[in-house]
């Protein structure tokens, strides 16, 4: 399954990027936008991709290896001004977050982010990291669980899942995916089985984010952005769902505040009825842009 870019026309319509530019691509992935955005600044743009993803990171080093106006490093964007100022991109046109998890991930990583295969209870992003979906399920207390499951994943039946959660590790260890969804299935409603979204979305959301401290990650790469954006540059973040877009739409609303930036998207752009019909998965998608004023 390729992954398809979401929001590629208006992303580069509100990054602006022109040719000679320099631009971070905070989250590489397949670098579907970062292609797009090479057309518009060639021939002497550079682009910076970081991609957390060891696994990803290696495919694009292999894919774009032969392309030299892309650097691609393997890091997480929360060290985003770290990153800039040891690769020369202090002071940038443009930065692109794009906050999907991808196609590649939910089809491809076998780490379990999708509730459609029998896979291990892993979700992590990058292997470095110790915490998995798999320990939060069968060692965290119940009152954890029901905490992420009701904060990250803002699942009403939080507390009969975590409690369902808790009664089945007793027997052994919940170690699969399909164990999951089973232990799911039996503490939620017949209706909620059935509904528009499958009943465990909100507790696959929940878990990734938890695992990948997802907000934590969001809110320090948002704050550094007009420490590596130069005056006049913009920034656009791409979100899939409501906490990542409020957490977006509020530091923007502070930066605005504080005189910093510009709100270039007065509402958040989402993608044409084309595009959603398309890319089913893009239909969730908010794009928020801003245009720093100052640096200081």
């Amino acid at each position: 399954m390729t992954h398809q870019p979401v929001l590629l026309k208006e992303a580069i319509e509100h990054l602006g990027p022109k040719p000679g530019d320099k631009i971070i691509d905070a989250t590489f992935n397949g670098g579907g936008h970062s292609l797009a955005i090479l057309e518009k600044i060639k021939p002497k743009g550079k682009i910076l991709g970081i991609e957390l993803d060891t696994e990803l990171f290696n495919k694009a080093g292999e894919k774009f290896s032969g392309i030299r106006e892309i650097i691609l490093i393997n890091d997480n964007y929360r060290n985003l001004k770290e990153i800039a100022e040891k690769n020369d991109f202090l002071g940038v046109d443009g930065i692109l977050f794009d906050l999907g998890v991808s196609s590649w991930h939910l089809s491809e990583s076998e780490r379990g982010f999708s509730f459609q295969k029998d896979e291990p209870l892993d979700m992590r992003y990058s292997e470095k990291e110790k915490l998995t979906a798999r320990e939060i399920i069968n060692q965290w207390p119940p009152e954890e669980i029901e905490k992420i499951l009701q904060e990250f994943g803002e699942e009403k039946f939080s507390r009969p899942i975590s409690r369902a959660i808790i009664e089945a590790r007793k027997k052994k260890p919940i170690i699969s995916t399909f164990q999951l969804i089973e232990v799911i299935k039996k503490a939620v409603p017949f209706w909620y089985q059935h509904g528009r979204i499958n009943f465990a979305t909100k507790t696959f959301q929940a878990l990734r984010i938890a695992v990948n401290d997802e907000l934590g990650n969001l809110e320090a790469g948002l704050k550094q952005i007009p420490q590596v954006l130069k005056k006049g540059g913009h920034g656009v973040v791409i979100s899939f769902h409501s906490l990542e877009d409020r957490i977006v739409k509020n530091r923007f609303k502070e930066l605005k505040k504080d005189g910093i930036v510009e709100i270039i998207t007065k509402k958040p752009v989402r993608p044409t009825t084309n595009e959603a019909t398309e890319n089913p998965r893009s239909r969730s998608g908010k794009l928020r842009a801003i245009k720093l004023i100052t640096n200081d």
